[in-house]
């Protein structure tokens, strides 16, 4: 089947964020798939297909790309999704658990664009969408590996989008806020606690939890996704929902300072 409809490809797209962009698409008038690690039993939206995928895995994010090429003859928009939440003091963590995050969070958007540029290139046409993080540009203490990744993401993206532009494909940043989604009770829980950090801990807990109910809309991320990879001229990046764009507005214009101070503060922690 080859269709002339334009084809999203969306990573970790059974809840959250997600799926919500996967939606998005659909009411766009895309053709649109959508993977999670296990779809089997899982009743995706209308008008989109579950697949899956393992983005921790090179043969599962190939066969991903090429069963949808096979299927619809094209793919205009990756969006790289898929990830997995941190927590603990960076002393709590082990390196076994760093390579897993990192697996997932960054290498899996590598792998993933690695198996669509090719495809990309050769139509000169398409375009990345990365879902970064206003963690990408600002500290969240308890959170250090997922804000090195989503650092990571942030670098990655912005070198490689000059690396093919001249192919005819954009590779864009996407970053929301605190989203209310379940990704902080699904978040990987240190694998090799402290008593030392066990009230910060809690705390950190308590902040996130809060943070997370007063988050902004997925339905507002998605909105934001579609629009940068259907707009005519994208900026690299683009905050989505209005506490990121307030928190991406702080970060560039606070004296650093004050900034420092607002992060303690945030998070109950000692001046």
């Amino acid at each position: 089947m080859v269709t002339t409809r334009p084809v999203a490809l969306v990573t970790g797209a059974t809840a959250g964020i997600g799926r919500a962009t996967a939606i998005a698409f659909a009411g766009a008038g895309f053709e649109v798939v959508g993977t999670g690690r296990k779809t089997g039993g899982l009743t995706p939206p209308a008008g989109v297909s579950f697949l899956d995928l393992d983005v921790a895995a090179d043969e599962s994010a190939e066969a991903a790309v090429r069963q949808v090429i096979e299927r619809f003859g094209r793919i205009d928009v990756l969006v790289n999704n898929a990830g997995i939440g941190s927590a603990g003091a960076v002393e709590e963590n082990s390196l076994a658990q760093v390579r897993n995050i990192f697996d997932i969070n960054v290498f899996g958007v590598m792998r993933m664009t690695k198996a669509v540029l090719p495809h990309m290139r050769a139509r000169r046409s398409g375009r990345i969408v990365n879902i970064s993080s206003v963690l990408g540009l600002i500290p969240q203490p308890y959170m250090a590996l997922y804000v090195a990744a989503k650092h990571a993401i942030e670098g990655y993206s912005e070198s490689l989008d000059h690396e093919v532009r001249e192919h005819g494909v954009r590779v864009l940043l996407v970053e929301p806020a605190y989203t209310k989604t379940s990704f902080d009770t699904n978040a990987a829980q240190p694998d090799t606690p402290l008593p030392l950090y066990a009230e910060r801990r809690r705390i950190f807990d308590e902040v996130i939890e809060e943070a997370m109910k007063d988050g902004d809309d997925p339905a507002a991320v998605a909105k934001t996704v579609v629009a940068t990879a259907t707009a005519a001229k994208p900026k690299l990046r683009h905050a989505a929902g209005p506490l990121a764009k307030r928190m991406s507005i702080l970060r560039r214009l606070a004296p650093a300072r004050t900034f420092d101070k607002g992060i303690r503060t945030f998070n109950r922690m000692p001046a």
